[in-house]
C-alpha cells in the first residue's frame, strides 16, 4: 500500500461498519490485500478496540514470508478449541473469511448442517476448495449492493485492500424486484449458494482462485497443495470448537484462573455490544437481588450462549405466552429455552437472567426488551 496515511484512513469514510472493523484489526497486508491474523481476529471479537497499530501500519509480508506462515497450519482433522490461540500471529484471514467466521459464532449446532450442505454444490458429501471459494463471490456480491456511494476511485481501492482484486460496479446481480430489505450474511448465504449451480458464480470462484493467495482456513481445510477435500465431520468440529474458543477466551477473561465468573461479571459480558447505554441500572437491580454471590461456571456459561444460538426459535416460543396473555416467570422461561433450543439451564442461571432483566423486580421477564438487547449481544453489535 504506498498511499500515505490521510488517504487510508479517508477510505474508512466508505466502509461499512464490519469493514471498519475489520481495517481497524487487520495487521497484515499482502500485495495490496489486509489480513487478519488468527491473533487479530481473536482480538476483534472479544475487543472493543485492537491493542496495536492500526490497519494503515499495517506490515507488509513478502511471498515467501505468508509460505513460511501458512506453514504452521494444522490439518483439519488436528483441529481445537484452542487453533486461533495457538497459531496466534502465524496465519492469515481474510475479509470475506472474517465476515464467515462471524456467522459461525452465532448460528445453531443444528444449522451446521445446512451449511456444510450449501457449500456442497455437487452433493457429494465432501466440499472441495473451488466450492468453498464461492463464498467470496456471495458475499462479493453481497457487500456491493450495500456498499457507501461516494467517490468510485476511493471505493475501488477498498474493494482492493478488502478482496484483493477491482470488481467493476456493474458486476453486480439484481433480479426484477429485489428485495431490498437488509439481510444478514448468512441470509445471503442460504438464499445465494443453490444458485451456484445454474450461475456465473462458481465459474468466477473458478477464475480467481488462480489469483488468490492461500490463507490460514483454506489451508486447515484442504492442504497446502489444496487437493484435499473436507467432510461434515471435521466442518462440525471445526465450526463447534471456534464457538468454544471465543467463548473460553471471554470466560477467562474475568475468572482470573477460577472455575467460576460472579454473577456481575456474566452480566457485563452479556450487555456487552448490546445497544443499552446505561448499563448500570442493570448491574445495580442484580447486585440488589442476589447479595451472595454464587459464581457462573464455564458450563453455565457455554449452555447460555448455545442458547443465545437458537434465539429465534426462543422468541417464537416467547411470543405464545404473550398471546396467551401469561406472564413469564423463571419456570416458564426454563422451559420455553429447552423446547425451542434443547438446551437446559440451570436454575442458578435463569435466576441471574431474571435479576439482571427484572427492573421492577416482579420477577418477570418483558420478552420484547431481553430479546431486542440479546440479539445485539448475539451478533455483536453488528446487528
Amino acid at each position: 500500500v504506498t498511499e500515505n496515511r490521510s488517504d487510508l484512513e479517508d477510505l474508512h469514510l466508505y466502509a461499512t461498519p464490519r469493514e471498519q472493523r475489520f481495517r481497524r484489526f487487520a495487521s497484515l497486508e499482502f500485495e495490496g490485500q489486509l489480513y487478519m491474523t488468527p491473533y487479530d481476529f481473536i482480538q476483534a471479537v472479544t475487543s472493543d478496540e485492537p491493542k496495536r497499530k492500526q490497519f494503515y501500519n499495517a506490515k507488509t509480508a513478502r511471498e515467501n514470508e505468508l509460505n513460511q506462515i501458512l506453514m504452521e497450519t494444522p490439518p483439519v482433522w488436528k483441529g481445537s478449541s484452542k487453533l486461533f490461540r495457538n497459531l496466534n500471529e502465524k496465519g492469515v484471514i481474510s475479509y470475506t473469511e472474517y465476515l464467515f467466521l462471524l456467522c459461525i459464532l452465532t448460528k445453531p449446532h443444528a444449522g451446521f448442517r445446512i451449511a456444510f450442505n450449501m457449500f456442497d454444490t455437487d452433493g457429494n458429501e465432501m466440499v472441495d476448495k473451488k466450492e468453498f471459494l464461492v463464498l467470496q463471490e456471495i458475499f462479493r456480491k453481497k457487500n456491493e449492493k450495500r456498499e457507501k456511494r461516494g467517490d468510485e476511485e476511493k471505493r475501488a481501492m477498498l474493494r482492493l485492500q478488502l478482496y484483493g482484486y477491482h470488481t467493476p460496479t456493474n458486476s453486480v446481480l439484481k433480479t426484477e424486484g429485489e428485495d431490498l430489505v437488509p439481510r444478514s450474511y448468512w441470509d445471503t448465504l442460504r438464499r445465494s449458494t443453490s444458485q451456484a449451480l445454474f450461475s456465473d458464480l462458481a465459474e468466477r470462484a473458478d477464475d480467481i482462485s488462480s489469483s488468490l493467495s492461500d490463507t490460514t482456513l483454506l489451508v486447515h481445510f484442504f492442504g497446502k497443495k489444496g487437493k484435499a477435500e473436507l467432510n461434515f465431520e471435521d466442518f462440525y468440529r471445526f465450526m463447534d470448537n471456534l464457538q468454544t474458543e471465543v467463548l473460553e477466551i471471554e470466560f477467562l477473561s474475568y475468572s482470573n484462573g477460577m472455575n467460576t465468573i460472579s454473577e456481575e461479571d456474566f452480566a457485563h459480558i452479556l450487555l456487552r455490544y448490546t445497544n443499552v447505554e446505561n448499563t448500570s441500572s442493570y448491574l445495580e437491580n442484580m447486585r440488589c437481588s442476589i447479595p451472595e454471590e454464587k459464581g457462573i461456571t464455564f458450563e453455565e456459561f457455554r449452555s447460555f450462549f448455545q442458547f443465545l444460538n437458537n434465539l429465534e426459535d426462543f422468541a417464537i416460543a416467547m411470543q405464545m405466552y404473550n398471546f396467551a396473555s401469561r406472564s413469564i416467570g423463571q419456570d416458564e422461561f426454563k422451559r420455553a429455552v429447552y423446547v425451542a433450543t434443547g438446551v437446559k439451564l440451570s436454575p442458578h442461571l435463569v435466576n441471574t437472567v431474571f435479576k439482571i432483566f427484572d427492573v421492577d423486580r416482579d420477577d418477570q421477564l418483558s420478552y420484547k426488551e431481553f430479546i431486542g438487547i440479546m440479539k445485539d449481544r448475539l451478533n455483536r453489535g453488528f446487528r
